[in-house]
């Protein structure tokens, strides 16, 4: 099962576009995409197939951000709010996701283990020098050049637009 600091790495500056999208309003969309994780956390255990966790959230996001607008007195439900317009979004961003974890999985098992324990555990790079038993700033080192790998292989992935700066602020469909 996927821990909410993993989903929060994962998707929250996605969803936090895709509730910017339906709200229009920057601390609107931080309020709604906070709930969005606290309903997460409370919810996670509900979650039976792991495969569908990104549908899963974009499930729990668009019926929050229809909640909020049935509870706000004064914000009516945009007429132009579909549901259904949102699956293709969706299915994008699963696609993106896919292709990252991929091109994580393709990396040799040491410098895998680097990104995992350094992203989604959250080990300090002083803890990965003593569990690799090599110094500071060779972990350093090596967790910088894994995250470049890492990166210039996203940037082979389909619906990845890099910027002039070599960045990657967002994705597009195929």
């Amino acid at each position: 099962m996927q821990s909410i600091e993993y989903i929060w790495h994962d998707l929250h500056s996605e969803l936090r576009k895709f509730i910017l999208n339906k709200v229009q309003d920057h601390d609107h969309a931080e309020d709604i995409l906070q709930e969005v994780f606290l309903k997460l956390h409370l919810k996670i255990d509900q979650l039976k197939d792991s495969t569908k966790l990104t549908s899963w959230v974009y499930q729990i996001t668009r019926n929050t951000i229809i909640d909020s607008y049935r509870s706000s007195k004064t914000a009516a439900l945009p007429k132009n709010f579909e549901i259904a317009e949102d699956e293709n979004y969706e299915d994008v961003f699963v696609s993106l996701s896919e292709c990252i974890n991929s091109k994580i999985q393709q990396l040799p098992k040491e410098e895998r283990d680097l990104i995992f324990l350094t992203y989604f555990k959250n080990c300090s790079q002083k803890e990965l020098s003593q569990k690799f038993g090599i110094s500071y700033s060779g972990t350093k080192s090596r967790i910088q050049r894994t995250r470049q790998k890492l990166k210039d292989n996203v940037l082979d992935c389909e619906n990845v637009i890099p910027n002039r700066a070599g960045t990657i602020p967002g994705f597009h469909s195929k």
